[in-house]
């Protein structure tokens, strides 16, 4: 898929998933360019309909963008429980299992998806793989990144701390802690995978989103229109 495609398979699909979202709803806002589309059509529909809604936003990147487009910001103490979340992926199986974490905004985006009642996933055709296969981000405490990544070897991954780009050193969550990229390969169980690496000590949350299969719609994009696809 050539560049132009890809962005227009990417407009069209946060465009369809900002047409969800109704009058004085509670929206999770993931991180990513693909979301952001969704919330630049969310601006419009305020501007040109009133519509009235608020945002918990994953990511400080997220919030400075959903301000840029107008939209009203809130908390998850404020709203624990959110009407719909609109998020990203860089892998969607056909079960609808997902890896998330490349924007390194994937344990707020889980905790947003947890709150959700509906969680719109929006991708491009490119992101549709039959076999989960992408580097897993773990997010880890620095104080045990190292003693994490032994437990994360152990488990198959060959896991590499990621580093800024424009910064020396490792970057740094908007939570304060480190990614932990790991490639395991083809992940041919990914629900275990997520549970195993949810028990290390240290690990505070991993890419793999597999256990909110029944309340994820994704939206594909194409260059012309989108196509949706739900277990529901």
């Amino acid at each position: 898929m050539n560049t132009s495609a890809q962005a227009a398979s990417k407009q069209n699909a946060g465009y369809r998933s900002a047409e969800e979202v109704g009058d004085g709803m509670i929206v999770g806002l993931g991180t990513g360019s693909t979301v952001f589309f969704a919330m630049e059509r969310l601006g419009a529909r305020i501007r040109e309909e009133g519509l009235s809604i608020a945002g918990v936003p994953t990511s400080y990147q997220a919030a400075i963008r959903a301000r840029r487009y107008g939209i009203p910001l809130t908390s998850l103490d404020e709203h624990p429980g959110l009407d719909i979340a609109i998020d990203g992926a860089d892998q969607v199986d056909p079960a609808l299992r997902l890896i998330k974490g490349r924007g390194a905004a994937h344990l707020r985006e889980k905790c947003v998806c947890d709150a959700a009642e509906r969680v719109l996933i929006v991708v491009d055709r490119t992101k549709m793989v039959e076999t989960l296969d992408a580097p897993v981000p773990v997010e880890v405490l620095p104080f045990a990144v190292e003693t994490v990544s032994r437990r994360l070897a152990a488990l198959g991954a060959d896991p590499v701390l990621r580093e800024g780009v424009k910064k020396d050193g490792p970057v740094v969550t908007d939570n304060g802690n480190f990614i932990v990229d790991c490639s395991f390969g083809a992940i041919g169980d990914p629900d275990r995978l997520e549970a195993e690496i949810a028990s290390i000590p240290g690990a505070l949350e991993c890419g793999l989103f597999t256990t909110y299969t029944e309340k994820i719609t994704v939206i594909i994009g194409e260059e012309k229109g989108c196509s949706v696809v739900s277990l529901r």
